[in-house]
């Protein structure tokens, strides 16, 4: 077995961790030597400009019922079960760990590396990778943060992850609901994953370990972007898909610090990852000019993406195979980046929400208070379908703007992102970009220009000294006019949602309504905090 090979290349060897295998191993491989093994091994295509383009099979995104949590000592008492984190016995996990590491025992060629989550040195850990495939290795190489030859030398592992997509679970045997099957061991700091060859599950699950390491910590862990303003300070954005935080982040006057997950220290906001992972749907030049730029780039890797098979020309409005195409590239393929994926702790908060109810205003901003409220609610409204003419949205509420990826209970994210507003001072807004004028099927979207006007205004803090009302439904305080929405020429009464429909008792409805869907959802959290949270609560005008 080849795992003790070379300095700079396993430290610790796999047979050391218990992983018996007969496998040639490829450890720490680079860019090109991943990419030239995929292509050689039919994992993949090269297009036309060099990107690798690969097939996910069945699995176009994650599967989150397939996914456990080992329940023993560790994790009883610390992890909030339900539909989103289920328990696995560990007697089941016994079972498939031996499994698991009998199928890993005969391959024939395993991918190995080493890797941090996690940018700031004090809140990382070591993470070890073991693929069946070169392109899986490539793809986590490229989300998480690599490390130097120097820091591969001393390189000891402290959580390892196993993603095997030829391993076929047994319900019965197992403990789980398919024969796929995402098991995370905290005691034994062990991931396993089986029979899915969507790569997001590698990403996610970092995501959701450091979700449960860091709190213990006092750090902040988020489902947000990130990026720093020409005066230093920096801005964190919070939501959910559809709201436009990959878009409103990527501000080609600000820094970006990271696309999608971050953590809040005493010290900084910092990258849990090295690279993105955006939407390649419907993607153009002209929309998003530095995302677009990467699917040109050697070393991105395209997910699901159509393809002529002559030409290697990509269409990336082709939605047959998935709406969920991806592309993986470093972070630094995007124009100005912070060089060490950290900024200072934030100056705003930006919770993004799509209202589709046309309720919301423009801009609003809330006290600690409220904004512990709306994180927890993690509001955001699906439309029913793309046609017009139908007019009937969906809340919907994804606590913490990320509840699939939340191992604790979600007031322990919510009392730590209090604490640190209010210790930070960090000035919170909510920002719709959904509908004015009517809900949808009525209205019109938010005019882009406007959210890029306020939003920069508050980020610049031109909105300091403006007159603000309270709103009637939501008790957050909304700005009566904004001098950049008029060099905009955007008519002021955009910042007051009910002036803007023709029907006003419609908008009472209507806003009546959504209060409800949000008092209705926060009952689950109401004994978990405290009163200055709940009298945050929206009340029907």
């Amino acid at each position: 077995m080849r795992s003790m090979i070379l300095p700079h290349d396993l430290s610790v060897s796999l047979s050391a961790q218990g992983f018996e295998t007969a496998a040639t191993i490829h450890p720490n491989l680079g860019t090109a030597a991943l990419v030239e093994e995929a292509v050689q091994r039919g994992e993949g295509r090269l297009t036309k400009d060099g990107a690798l383009l690969v097939d996910t099979g069945k699995f176009t995104g994650r599967s989150v019922k397939d996914k456990f949590v080992v329940r023993d000592a560790t994790t009883e008492d610390t992890i909030n079960w339900g539909a989103i984190n289920q328990p696995m016995t560990p007697e089941h996990w016994q079972v498939l760990k031996a499994d698991f590491l009998a199928e890993l025992k005969g391959k024939d060629e395993l991918f190995v590396a080493d890797l941090f989550g996690g940018s700031q040195p004090e809140y990382r850990v070591n993470v070890r990778v073991v693929n069946q495939l070169a392109w899986h290795n490539l793809f986590i190489r490229t989300l998480l943060v690599r490390p130097t030859a120097e820091e591969l030398d001393s390189f000891e592992p402290e959580y390892t992850i196993i993603n095997l997509p030829s391993f076929k679970a047994d319900p019965e045997r197992h403990g789980c609901r398919s024969d796929t099957v995402i098991a995370v061991n905290l005691t034994e700091k062990l991931i396993l994953i089986g029979n899915t060859e969507y790569s997001g599950e590698m990403k996610k699950g970092v995501f959701g370990l450091l979700n449960y390491l860091l709190p213990a910590e006092g750090v902040m862990p988020m489902h947000c972007s990130a990026n720093i303003g020409p005066d230093g300070k920096s801005a964190i954005f919070f939501g959910l898909s559809g709201t436009g935080k990959t878009t409103l982040s990527a501000d080609a006057s600000r820094t970006l610090i990271g696309d999608d997950e971050h953590g809040w220290s005493d010290q900084a906001i910092f990258n849990f990852e090295g690279g993105c992972y955006a939407k390649m749907i419907n993607l153009s030049a002209e929309g998003e000019p530095e995302i677009y730029a990467t699917t040109r780039m050697f070393g991105t890797i395209l997910e699901n993406v159509t393809m002529d098979e002559d030409t290697r020309e990509l269409d990336f409005t082709d939605d047959s195979k998935t709406e969920n195409t991806r592309g993986a590239y470093p972070i630094e393929f995007i124009p100005n980046t912070s060089e060490k994926n950290l900024g200072p702790p934030p100056s705003n908060v930006i919770f993004l929400t799509a209202d589709a109810f046309g309720v919301l205003p423009p801009i609003a901003r809330l006290t600690p208070d409220q904004a512990m409220y709306h994180f927890l609610s993690g509001y955001t409204a699906k439309v029913a379908g793309t046609e017009i003419g139908v007019t009937e949205p969906t809340a919907t509420f994804s606590t913490c703007f990320g509840a699939a990826f939340m191992p604790r209970h979600p007031s322990v994210y919510g009392n730590l992102l209090k604490k640190r507003i209010a210790e930070g001072g960090a000035t919170c807004w909510l920002v719709n970009t959904g509908w004015t004028g009517g809900k949808y099927g009525v209205g019109k979207r938010m005019p882009i220009k406007a959210t890029r006007a306020l939003l920069n205004a508050a980020l610049d803090g031109d909105l300091d000294g403006v007159e603000f009302r309270k709103d009637p439904n939501f008790g957050f305080d909304v700005p009566v006019s904004v001098p950049a929405l008029e060099a905009q020429g955007i008519d002021q009464t955009i910042l007051d949602p009910r002036s803007t429909w023709t029907d006003k008792d419609e908008y009472d409805a209507t806003a009546h309504k959504l209060v409800e869907l949000f008092v209705e959802n926060f009952r689950q959290f109401a004994e978990h905090v405290d009163e200055g949270v709940r009298q945050a609560a929206p009340q029907a005008a």
